[in-house]
């Protein structure tokens, strides 16, 4: 057997020892677990998942390396990943690195050989808190020592966000779209365009002048990390736009959507990473979603808005739509986009074009 080389310290004193992949240097973050069985490359490139250490519940990966082509941002975003076993043989015609390759030329630790469904259940049971990736050699004290003395990071939308405004068309497209990047996925982009959208991206502190300068026919607040409740600009950006122009969020999006219209939102035992059932709540239909979140509505704060729910967990039954009609807007806390994740809930994108359509031909 060969000698750890790495070790997992979690805010509780656990320790887990293991094999270092990557980048060979000591970080500390929060720690989440994710539940997916396919989809690491998204997962690391998720900006949502900037400054967090990721278990993979799943306990191969690396299976099918890397492929350029499948980044859901330009570059990794992930603070960590804790693995049950690291491949680093992929078997897939298309891929150009290896995951460990990948986490070293971005500079992101991960362990693997270490106890993954252990891991998990203790997040699950005690709930969301940090721990510190570090050397073997490194004493449960100095570790609980970095992660105690590594600041909580604030407004990381500001760290993930476009520094300026570009743009991804596609051929005799039907609408144009500005897209408030909080730390938008590509796939997500790629949902728009091949439904003949133009997306005019903008930094997430644009103001409704500028985006309105574009002649959008909808406006998308997207995903991304973090508190809701620090995205000061964002909320009151919404503010203003309700009911001027269709609007459609995502995620992080849905929750900023919320807190403009005058609902509550709250941090979540550990959150939802992975896949989920979700419901319709008018038809009861279950669809499969993809799940990325730390933040979830408080029910009781929807009475006395303009907002209704659409859908519902179907393990917790925390919110995971809303819509307000009248102003053209509705909202998801799931990923219809996938990437990683089952494609079932593809078609809600198709709502948003609907929205579109009938602001054209008003």
């Amino acid at each position: 057997m060969k000698p750890f080389t790495k070790k997992l310290v979690l805010e509780n004193g656990r320790e887990f020892l293991g094999y270092g992949y990557g980048a060979n240097v000591e970080r500390a973050y929060d720690i989440v677990f994710n539940t997916s069985v396919v989809g690491y490359q998204e997962i690391l490139s998720d900006p949502s998942c900037s400054n967090q250490i990721v278990v993979m519940a799943y306990p191969l990966i690396g299976n099918y390396g890397i492929t350029d082509e499948d980044f859901e941002s330009k570059t990794p975003q992930i603070g960590g990943m804790v693995v049950r076993e690291c491949n680093e043989n992929p078997s897939n015609f298309r891929y150009t690195k290896t995951f460990s390759e990948t986490l070293e030329e971005a500079g992101i630790p991960c362990i693997a050989g270490v106890d993954t469904r252990m891991i998990v259940r203790i997040i699950r049971d005690e709930g969301a808190q940090r721990a510190a990736i570090v050397n073997i050699d490194t004493t449960t004290e100095a570790a609980l020592e970095l992660i105690k003395n590594t600041p909580q990071p604030t407004n990381l939308v500001a760290k993930v966000s476009s520094r300026k405004a570009w743009f991804s068309r596609t051929p005799n497209h039907k609408y144009d779209i500005v897209a408030v990047d909080c730390g938008i996925k590509h796939n997500i982009i790629r949902s728009f365009t091949s439904r003949g959208c133009n997306v005019t991206v903008v930094p997430y502190n644009t103001s409704l002048e500028e985006i309105m300068a574009f002649n959008p026919d909808g406006l998308f607040i997207s995903n991304g990390p973090g508190s809701p409740e620090e995205l000061h600009e964002v909320i009151n950006l919404i503010r203003e736009a309700k009911g001027k122009i269709p609007m459609f969020g995502i995620s992080l999006g849905m929750q900023l959507i919320a807190l403009a219209y005058g609902a509550k939102v709250y941090k979540m035992k550990c959150g939802h990473h992975g896949s989920s059932a979700v419901r319709t709540l008018a038809t009861g239909r279950i669809d499969m979603g993809s799940q990325n979140h730390e933040y979830a509505i408080v029910p009781e704060s929807l009475e006395g808005t303009s907002l209704v729910a659409t859908h519902e967990n179907v393990f917790d039954s925390t919110i995971e739509g809303i819509e307000c009609a009248e102003d053209k807007m509705y909202a998801l806390q799931f990923h219809p986009e996938s990437a990683p994740g089952p494609q079932d809930c593809a078609y809600l994108f198709d709502k948003f074009i609907k929205l579109m359509e009938e602001k054209q031909n008003a």
